[in-house]
């Protein structure tokens, strides 16, 4: 039963995949700068995983599960005290972080569900990417089919089942991708009316009724590339900004939303405060509805 938000726990995430990125070019120092984490008077904390060189393995793929497990330390540190997670900064590589943390709190055998928001599946695998980009795989880690170091170091014991998995937009996909999703029990939801895919009120709350928590997570390239000009990945014809907040409102609105994330969010490059201005509507305006409905 969802209960009302006593605190933000912010994890912010200064990297992109393993790589340190100081200054501006993760745009958590804006974030600060704009108060973007003031909910009316619901306090907040901010953290940061550090990812020491002597941490460091010199093999990205066990990298990843090495700041996963940072990153995860921070979720389950917030989860034990009760507060609701958000995670900013970095990119789509530190879902399984998010996972691994809330495995760490609540059990491997907690029922977790991913509403997964992106142009982008992110679940190809080493066998299937076209570009053997690690960005293109973190939901195929999580739900256990490729790479598991990465997993593993991120603290996810049982892999996601692939019913509890909900797609949003997802409007690029590579074909043998796709062709891996329509095979799993994964389902793919429309942004908003208009778009392919299934109704996502209705698939949200089907799956809000056989998970314990959801993880939200929001790339940023689910908007419309007006949106994110400067974005490595956008893509054209997708949702506006409002499309995408009533998105978040009608998942927000099951009440079973543990942890909550906003990344690839780029604050360098021509067409980077339209990007940071979108970004930060996204965490504000998600935060606000979470605030709205409650938590698990």
């Amino acid at each position: 039963m969802a209960k009302p938000i006593s605190k933000f726990q912010i994890v912010g995430v200064r990297y992109l995949t393993a790589r340190h990125v100081p200054g501006p070019g993760v745009p958590l120092d804006t974030y600060a700068e704009n108060k973007i984490y003031v909910v009316d008077d619901i306090p907040y904390n901010v953290v940061e995983p550090n990812f020491t060189d002597e941490q460091r393995s010199g093999d990205e793929i066990a990298d990843l599960g090495i700041l996963g497990g940072l990153i995860a330390d921070e979720v389950a540190a917030a989860r034990k005290t009760g507060d609701a997670v958000l995670m900013t900064g970095g990119n789509c590589c530190h879902i399984t972080g998010v996972i691994g943390g809330l495995q760490d709190v609540h059990g491997p055998e907690a029922k977790i569900g991913l509403v997964w928001f992106d142009a982008h599946g992110d679940y190809n695998t080493a066998k299937t990417s076209l570009s053997g980009m690690l960005g293109g795989m973190p939901v195929a880690v999580a739900a256990g089919l490729t790479h598991p170091k990465w997993r593993i170091g991120s603290h996810i014991v049982a892999p996601l089942p692939t019913d509890r998995i909900i797609l949003v937009d997802v409007r690029n996909l590579d074909p043998a991708e796709e062709q891996l999703i329509r095979a799993t029990d994964t389902v793919i939801a429309a942004p908003a009316p208009g778009f392919p895919g299934e109704n996502l009120e209705a698939v949200a709350k089907d799956l809000a009724a056989k998970v314990d928590y959801i993880y939200l997570h929001i790339d940023s390239d689910i908007l419309d590339e007006a949106y994110t000009p400067n974005h490595s990945t956008k893509e054209p014809n997708g949702p506006d900004m409002d499309q995408v907040q009533a998105a978040i409102d009608t998942v927000m609105a099951t009440g079973k939303v543990a942890a909550y994330a906003v990344v690839s969010v780029y604050g360098e490059g021509e067409g980077s405060e339209i990007m940071i201005n979108s970004g930060m509507a996204l965490i504000r305006g998600g935060l606000e509805k979470w605030k709205k409905y409650g938590m698990v």
